[in-house]
């Protein structure tokens, strides 16, 4: 979470070694008529050489003593450099002592000063085109923000990223929608009274367009259900999620399962949040997340993110008793697709000399892993009644298989399940 830079705080008490600092040397780097001696500061920090990197560090904190003009130099240098690396290293600095620092100079600098600083750091979210600096002055705006913006210092803000959304180009639109995520994690409550237009504008975005955009949408909407206090504010966004899944299901056809891997993250962390907000759409949810687990042409680290959304929709039975156990053929599908996984294991030499038991595990793959692990969760989150009939209905077939891994498979699920089924399986052997 960003610090609040709302109050002035004293400037911290600095190492001897580096009020040792000539004010010749502080002077030139903070010339406002020039960045060449400031672009060679931003340089030396990044230097391999220690003694050099120390020295030009105790410059740095020595122009601290003048937030003002450090400030407004670090704005000149993100907004002017032709240098990438210098750009990007500004973009660094300007964040880190406006909002990350033990002491942020926000609340020290001269409201001109930071009528500047606000005012520049909108136009390079137009204007700057490579994305990695893009990406860190979008942070900047956020975290600045939730220090400033509830307190009414920033009215201009919100105006500037709906027009952006709306109107501006599609790298634009992507940074604005990034920005609006990070205002939904920090003040989510202050943007309640514009929750309308953001549903719009969300769902503008999740309906079409670059995928970077469609993505960005998708993270805005998860990060206001799992900030929002109020279940009515959040389901305001309920009706959003058939097109946040589309945004999936693009990504996956458009064969980018980075996309479709940052897609799926996100979908898991809602899920954790709030598992009742997919209920109104769940039986496609769960239909689409389980094709895609069972998908074998797909990568395992989507496959394997897949799985963690329906188990942690699964786990969350306090939060939405029975939503999972009661759909229909959900248990026994997720069941089969668990032991699925368990084939992912190979006939590895070393396996059968280990002596240790961590080295027990030679010739397993990821799949194997979580397969092994998700069994285990399921069984305790649903309980015997559940799971020892989808068992039932799959272990014996694979027992008597002559495939070794199939009847691995099955005596590996026997084990997992068993702390979630203890007392069902003492019932059935008795």
């Amino acid at each position: 979470r960003a610090l609040h830079p709302s109050r002035p705080t004293p400037a911290p008490d600095l190492p001897a070694e580096m009020a040792n600092v000539p004010a010749a040397q502080v002077a030139a780097v903070l010339d406002i008529n020039t960045l060449q001696a400031f672009e060679q500061l931003l340089g030396g920090l990044t230097s391999g050489d220690n003694t050099q990197r120390t020295q030009y560090e105790a410059i740095f904190d020595e122009c601290k003593k003048q937030p003002d003009l450090l400030c407004l130099q670090l704005v000149r240098a993100l907004r002017t450099s032709q240098a990438t690396e210098t750009r990007e290293m500004a973009s660094i600095l300007l964040r880190r002592v406006l909002t990350k620092d033990a002491v942020s100079l926000w609340a020290n600098l001269q409201a001109q000063t930071q009528d500047g600083i606000k005012g520049e750091l909108l136009k390079s979210m137009q204007e700057e085109s490579v994305k990695s600096i893009s990406r860190k002055v979008c942070d900047t705006v956020g975290e600045l923000a939730a220090g400033i913006f509830e307190d009414g210092k920033w009215p201009e803000l919100l105006p500037f990223l709906f027009q952006c959304v709306t109107a501006g180009a599609e790298a634009l639109k992507e940074s604005s929608l990034n920005v609006f995520a990070q205002l939904a994690e920090y003040i989510g409550e202050s943007l309640v009274p514009h929750l309308t237009m953001l549903h719009d504008i969300l769902a503008q975005c999740l309906a079409g367009g670059e995928m970077s955009v469609r993505l960005a949408a998708l993270r805005a909407c998860c990060c206001f259900v799992e900030s929002l206090e109020a279940p009515v504010d959040r389901a305001k966004f309920q009706d959003l999620l058939p097109a946040m899944l589309q945004t999936l299901g693009g990504a996956l056809q458009g064969n980018d399962e980075a996309a479709a891997q940052e897609a799926l993250e996100m979908f898991v962390e809602l899920a954790g949040a709030d598992p009742r907000f997919v209920r109104k759409h769940l039986t496609h949810v769960v239909d689409a997340m389980m094709s895609i687990a069972e998908h074998n042409d797909l990568e395992d680290g989507t496959r394997h993110l897949a799985t963690e959304f329906l188990v942690t929709l699964t786990e969350a039975r306090d939060r939405a008793p029975g939503m999972m156990r009661k759909l229909p053929n959900f248990v026994p599908r997720l069941f089969n697709c668990l032991v699925s996984f368990l084939l992912d294991v190979e006939d590895e030499a070393e396996w059968h000399t280990a002596e240790k038991e961590e080295d027990g595990s030679e010739g397993e793959g990821e799949r194997y892993d979580v397969g092994q692990e998700c069994l285990d969760r399921i069984a305790i989150a649903l309980g015997a009644n559940s799971v020892l009939p989808c068992a039932a209905a799959t272990i014996p077939a694979l027992l008597a298989d002559p495939d070794w891994k199939k009847r691995h498979a099955a005596l590996v699920a026997l084990a997992q399940i068993a702390e979630g089924c203890v007392k069902g399986m003492m019932k059935a052997v008795a």
